[in-house]
């Protein structure tokens, strides 16, 4: 076996730990909701919520900014649809029975994690606009972040591509757009 092939186990097998350990969290009802519902919200609908609550509270001077977090929510949408049919990895509960899936998945592979991407990609821009709204949109971006795991829908490796991969949209977007 090759380095490269035992460093690639290891880490599966980092991944794949570090996710059951996670998950473990989900046998407390409490946590399970929790996070049940920041995947919720994370679907979309915080992110909604929020763009009308600043084109209420702010009127035309948020357009910019919704626009902004519209057409780089269309453009993650696109990038990670993409991504997960060329990898097509399976999520963590497909591939191990000591992982329980506490929501249902909104698609069918793992890689990258989507919530994530989206959530770290819309709260770069939102906070490029309105650094105020820091001490919400970075909690929750954490907590949509951690609830992937949690829930047993990815691994840390997905979350971490996600995250990279928000980061680096988000931050295109604003040396463009911004």
């Amino acid at each position: 076996m090759s380095k490269l092939e035992l460093s690639l186990q290891r880490f599966e097998a980092w991944d794949r730990r570090v996710t059951e350990r996670a998950n473990r969290a989900t046998a407390y009802r409490p946590v399970r909701g929790v996070f049940a519902i920041v995947s919720r919200l994370g679907d979309g609908v915080f992110w909604y919520v929020l763009m009308a609550v600043l084109l209420a509270r702010y009127a035309d001077a948020a357009l910019q900014p919704v626009v902004h977090m519209i057409v780089v929510g269309v453009l993650c949408t696109l990038l990670y649809k993409w991504l997960k049919a060329m990898t097509s990895r399976p999520r963590p509960y497909c591939r191990s029975d000591s992982i329980a899936l506490c929501v249902a998945p909104l698609d069918q592979f793992s890689f990258p994690s989507g919530h994530t991407l989206h959530a770290v990609s819309f709260t770069l821009i939102a906070l490029h606009y309105y650094p105020a709204l820091t001490w919400l949109l970075l909690p929750f971006a954490v907590l949509v972040a951690l609830s992937r795991m949690v829930l047993g829908l990815h691994y840390p490796s997905d979350v971490l591509a996600g995250g990279l991969i928000g980061s680096f949209v988000g931050g295109l977007s604003l040396l463009i757009f911004g």
